[in-house]
C-alpha cells in the first residue's frame, strides 16, 4: 500500500507576509516519478510555494506531507528532509570562494558522510551528466551563468535527493544560455527525476511535464496534462495569461 502515497501534498496550505496572502489554502500532490511544472503572472505565489516544501518558508496554515509524513520543524530531521529534496534557485546560489568540484562534494562529505574520494568520484560523474566536466576546478566566477546553473544542478544532485525543486532555474540567465540549462532538465525528467518546476519556459512545460498547474494570487486555478492546458485552459485567467505569453 506504501507505494499509492504521494511523495508530495500539499493540504490547504496558507501563508501571509503581513497583510498579504501569498498562498491561499493550496491543495496540491505529487506522485514519484512525476513532473509537476507551475506557471502563472508573476507575484502568483509560485517561488514561495515551492520554498514552502523545502520550509525555507514556514506556513501559517495547513500542512504539508514528504512521503505520508509533515514536514519536520527544525534540527536533524529537517536537515535530512532538505537533503531528500534538492533546490534550484534563480541565482545559482554557488559558494564563490569554491570550485565547482568542492561546491559539488561538500552537501555529500558533511551531510550525506560519504568519503571524500567517492564524493569526488560521484561529483565528476555528475558534472559529465551535466556536460561541464572539464571546468570541475574553476571558480564560480569563471564560468557563464548556463555552466553556473548546470553546476548547481549537479550540487542539487549530488545529495540523492528524492524530490528536485526548481525555482524559476533559467530566468537569471542570457537567452543562449537557457536552452543548455532546460535540456538539462528535461534529461532529468525523462530518467524519471520527480520534479516541481516553476518556469515562465512554456516549451519546457509543454515537452517535459506531466502536469502543468497554473498558478495566480496564490492559488491554483487549474491543473491539466500539457496538451489540454495549452489548447483548452478552464479558467479566463489561464486564457488571459496564455494569450500574453504565447503570442510574443
Amino acid at each position: 500500500m506504501c507505494s499509492l502515497i504521494a511523495l508530495l501534498a500539499l493540504e490547504d496550505v496558507s501563508k501571509t507576509f503581513g497583510e498579504l496572502h501569498v498562498l491561499r489554502a493550496v491543495n496540491l500532490s505529487l506522485n514519484r516519478g512525476e513532473v509537476l511544472v507551475i506557471v502563472g503572472p508573476s507575484g502568483g505565489g509560485k517561488s514561495t510555494l515551492c520554498r514552502t516544501i523545502n520550509r525555507l518558508e514556514p506556513i501559517d496554515s495547513g500542512r504539508i506531507l514528504f512521503d505520508g509524513k509533515p514536514l519536520p520543524a527544525e534540527g536533524r530531521e529537517l536537515a535530512r528532509h532538505r537533503a531528500d529534496v534538492g533546490m534550484v534557485f534563480q541565482s545559482f546560489n554557488l559558494f564563490a570562494h569554491k570550485t565547482i568540484l568542492q561546491n559539488v562534494t561538500l552537501g555529500p562529505v558533511h551531510v550525506r558522510k560519504i568519503p571524500k574520494a567517492q564524493a569526488e568520484a560521484q561529483a565528476m560523474e555528475l558534472l559529465e551528466r551535466v556536460g561541464i566536466h572539464s571546468q570541475a576546478h574553476k571558480y564560480p566566477a569563471q564560468l557563464s551563468g548556463g555552466q553556473q546553473q548546470r553546476a548547481a544542478i549537479a550540487r542539487a544532485l549530488a545529495m540523492r535527493p528524492r524530490l528536485m525543486l526548481f525555482d524559476e532555474p533559467t530566468s537569471a540567465l542570457d537567452p543562449e544560455m537557457v536552452s543548455e540549462v532546460l535540456d538539462v532538465m528535461t534529461g532529468l525528467a525523462d530518467d524519471g527525476m520527480t520534479m516541481v518546476v516553476v518556469t515562465h519556459e512554456m516549451g519546457f512545460a509543454r515537452r517535459a511535464a506531466n502536469r502543468v498547474a497554473f498558478m495566480a494570487d496564490g492559488q491554483i486555478l487549474e491543473e491539466a496534462a500539457p496538451a489540454e492546458f495549452f489548447t483548452q485552459p478552464r479558467t479566463d485567467r489561464a486564457r488571459d495569461f496564455l494569450s500574453k505569453i504565447l503570442t510574443h
